[in-house]
């Protein structure tokens, strides 16, 4: 499996305007890097609670290949900025010939056990948001991380 970027969440899909906006950057990476995105549907495990964080990380971690690079978004993991990130992916893609598979937990959000099996954690920042928002906001710094690294001019560093 070569390089490309995933995004798994648990949940369902989001209403059609979060879907357009996301298809946008989507269609924007994809003469990038190739892009998927899936969500992942948890049956069982209860409706509430450690239970169904459990069952939902234990389907997600099914979903995702083992040998992809696991990356976590977690508020409390490492926040980069646009041109860390950018380089960050490029390490990628230099480096590492499998998926890197954005993890997005739910309501509830990510099973620890598997946040600890991901080799990064990445913050978005300390705000807590729903995942249709963390979904956007992740492709939309993607696009910016592969617009930096090809040279496209989106990218404007703040004065």
């Amino acid at each position: 499996m070569p390089f490309e970027l995933r995004i798994l969440w648990a949940g369902r899909h989001s209403p059609a305007a979060w879907e357009a906006l996301c298809e946008d950057y989507r269609r924007r990476i994809a003469p990038m890097a190739p892009i998927a995105e899936r969500a992942i549907k948890v049956r069982g495990g209860g409706s509430e609670g450690a239970a169904r964080r459990r069952a939902e990380g234990a389907a997600l971690a099914a979903a995702a290949p083992a040998e992809a690079f696991w990356v976590a978004l977690d508020r409390r993991g490492r926040a980069l900025d646009s041109e860390a990130l950018a380089a960050q992916v490029a390490r990628w893609r230099a480096e590492w010939p499998h998926p890197v598979v954005f993890f997005l937990g739910s309501d509830l959000g990510l099973e620890p056990e598997l946040v600890e099996r991901c080799r990064l954690r990445l913050s978005l920042g300390p705000l807590t948001l729903p995942h249709s928002l963390a979904r956007l906001v992740l492709l939309e710094q993607l696009y910016r991380a592969l617009s930096i690294g090809a040279g496209i001019q989106y990218h404007r560093r703040p004065f």
